[in-house]
């Protein structure tokens, strides 16, 4: 999948974030009629929000299949990462002022094919491979970013997939499942509607 510029990655996160303010006083978000061709494509998108200057989680939301256009699936997300992530209380349109609006676009997943799961932290890329765990009515997601912001070994990385989904920590070692890994590109302010960067991820 050809890669996003970075003026295109800027249009997500200024969409993302307006979208949010938009929605959080009142009004219906409308998709833009200007939007570059390429993100009209589908694919999968997460939409982080951190505080500023503390950069810690306020809420995170994504549609990980490529199942809408690209700027529909970053204006969905981007309101649910505001005001449905179970975790914390919704994001009030003042509070926007001090939070840092972050895009992650996602390659479709692929799934690693594996005989003994004890070689599975050996195909782990840390910084490059997000990843999806399915165990029957169970699943869970990770970004690629999360364990590189942890210092994470890729055994506390599977560790904590299951955990996230609702598993014992060592299910990835016993248990029945499908792991999948995916990539992103990943665009987020410097500053609360501050210049919008690409985060190079750390790869281990």
């Amino acid at each position: 999948m050809e890669r996003l510029s970075l003026s295109e990655g800027a249009y997500l996160v200024k969409l993302a974030r307006k979208t949010i303010e938009v929605y959080l006083s009142g009004k219906t978000p409308v998709p833009p009629e200007d939007a570059p061709e390429r993100l009209r494509r589908r694919q999968g998108v997460f939409v982080t929000l951190y505080t500023h200057p503390e950069k810690e989680l306020r809420g995170c939301i994504g549609i990980p299949l490529p199942e809408y256009p690209l700027i529909e699936a970053a204006m969905r997300a981007a309101i649910a990462s505001a005001t449905e992530d179970p975790r914390f209380p919704p994001v009030s349109l003042d509070e926007m002022s001090s939070i840092i609006v972050e895009v992650s676009a996602l390659t479709p997943p692929e799934e690693i094919k594996f005989t003994d799961p004890k070689e599975l932290p050996s195909t782990i890329r840390i910084g490059e491979d997000g990843l999806i765990i399915e165990a029957g009515v169970y699943s869970g997601l990770l970004l690629p970013q999360v364990p590189v912001e942890y210092g994470w070994t890729p055994e506390e990385y599977l560790m904590h997939l299951c955990l996230k989904a609702g598993l014992a920590p060592t299910y990835w070692l016993t248990g029945k499942m499908k792991l999948y890994r995916f990539s992103a590109q990943v665009f987020e302010e410097e500053s609360p509607r501050g210049k919008v960067i690409e985060r190079k991820l750390e790869r281990h």
